[in-house]
């Protein structure tokens, strides 16, 4: 098996030069999974891509509640502020995962049938399609 060389000084400048400092946890993290990491993290999360970084942090966020990890609910309140979101809708990103996970939950437990879910799930978007061109008729009328 090949063993995998990783130049982690390389690295760590490139997160210094990123974050302003190599954070402890990325210290810690091993060499053999530093370099792919810090490839998603730099090409994908924290680089403009086509979904926003503000609603990028608010999912983050939502997927940290259901996590339950409270280092990825800092993180993610701090970057979506700092990236224009408000309190409001932090706060709604965080109800929107706990009702997801509530759903999620139940209709799991429940073991709920997902044909019948698929059917009635599309048989209910398009009605709400329906109502939203009539409703959208009536207001150009």
């Amino acid at each position: 098996m090949a063993k995998t060389m990783v130049d982690r000084s390389a690295i760590d400048r490139d997160i210094e030069a990123t974050l302003g400092q190599v954070p402890t946890w990325l210290k810690d993290w091993p060499d053999t999974g530093l370099l792919g990491f810090w490839s998603l993290m730099k090409d994908f999360y924290l680089a403009e891509t086509r979904i926003p970084n503000k609603y990028k942090e608010l999912i983050g966020l939502a997927v940290s509640g259901a996590t339950r990890c409270k280092y990825c609910a800092l993180f993610h309140t701090e970057a979506a502020k700092l990236f224009g979101a408000t309190d409001d809708e932090i706060a709604e990103a965080c109800l929107m995962g706990g009702v997801t996970m509530c759903a999620s939950s139940f209709l799991n437990a429940q073991l709920t049938d997902y044909d019948q879910f698929t059917k009635e799930t599309r048989e209910i978007l398009a009605y709400v399609r329906r109502q939203q061109k009539s409703t959208a008729k009536v207001a150009h009328a």
